[in-house]
């Protein structure tokens, strides 16, 4: 079952994504769909604080992949790896340059975001989270979180 919410402002978006972060663990794969500029990167940006990791969370989208790891100063407990697939949309055989990322190394001790990574990556776990974001004329945000097998209906529900 779906989960929607509506966010008015791009702050508001980062909020959600550090509420986000606390229903994530090492293992996870977040898939992140939306048009240009709707917000997949400030959702990461959020869920980049609410893990604690180091450094600032950018879009990835001219080094495809980055890894934060967590800093315990700030609370940090595990690695944010986020992808951007955008680029390898274009390509020939973008599974091949996805496999070349080696996202499947670190997928079980990290959370996983992956930007326009739907059709690419599912395959890396048993089961993940597909967002789905839609930015309004308004610049509100859509969000709508799509819970794949594994536990992610019930994480969802204690989101509120």
């Amino acid at each position: 079952m779906s989960h929607v919410v509506k966010l008015p402002t791009v702050e508001d978006t980062r909020e959600f994504g550090r509420r986000l972060a606390g229903l994530l663990r090492a293992g996870d794969l977040v898939l992140l769909t939306g048009p240009l500029g709707a917000g997949k990167t400030a959702l990461t940006q959020g869920i980049g604080a609410g893990l604690g990791v180091l450094g600032d969370v950018t879009s990835p989208t001219f080094v495809i992949a980055r890894v934060h790891r967590p800093d315990p100063s700030r609370g940090g407990r595990v690695a944010l790896v986020h992808a951007d697939a955008y680029r390898l949309g274009a390509a020939t055989d973008p599974r091949a340059e996805i496999d070349d990322l080696d996202l499947d190394a670190s997928v079980d001790d990290s959370v996983t975001v992956v930007e326009w990574g739907e059709g690419l990556v599912e395959q890396l776990v048993d089961a993940h989270l597909r967002v789905r974001i839609d930015r309004r004329d308004d610049d509100t945000r859509i969000i709508e979180l799509d819970p794949i097998g594994g536990d992610w209906a019930r994480r969802l529900a204690d989101l509120g």
